[in-house]
């Protein structure tokens, strides 16, 4: 009981130390400095950790076991990923996207929005809106909504 208490009071005490005077402990512990931009509660967290660990004996041996297994197995991974040949740049093929289509001129669109019913017809080179000649459906869906939209997302497509 008393050493529970022991250790909790010395858990307690690492929330008054100042952010160098937890790094410097996370330097003792780890023998290196601490990530940079780390915040101060996992600085704390590791010096907790650290101490409860030393006192109370830390991982099982069964807990080790399987931590050391589950690195051996992603070294592995790593290593068989980094000796695999890599792609040569003649073997790729690089084209462009087809532009699609998102309507067929002569197609209506219709939205309701707030209450109000919202129609735009698609020309070759554009979409008509309140008998107006817009280049594209984010301008009138800005239009409508007065906020920026996907205009093919806000006309459903």
């Amino acid at each position: 009981m008393r050493a529970k208490l022991d250790i909790e009071a010395a858990v307690a005490a690492l929330g008054d130390l100042s952010r160098e005077d937890l790094a410097a402990q996370w330097e003792k512990i780890y023998r290196c400095s601490p990530p940079k931009g780390v915040r101060r509660e996992l600085l704390i967290r590791a010096a907790a950790w650290h101490l409860q660990a030393k006192r109370l004996g830390g991982f099982s041996t069964e807990t080790r076991r399987m931590l050391r297994s589950a690195i051996d197995r992603v070294e592995k991974k790593v290593a068989d990923r980094d000796r695999q040949p890599s792609v040569g740049t003649d073997d790729i093929k690089v084209t462009a996207a087809p532009k699609r289509k998102l309507v067929l001129p002569g197609a209506r669109l219709v939205r309701d929005w707030n209450g109000k019913t919202h129609i735009v017809d698609v020309l070759e080179d554009g979409f008509v809106f309140e008998a107006k000649v817009y280049p594209s459906l984010s301008s009138i869906a800005r239009k409508i909504t007065g906020a920026h939209w996907s205009g093919p997302r806000f006309f459903g497509l």
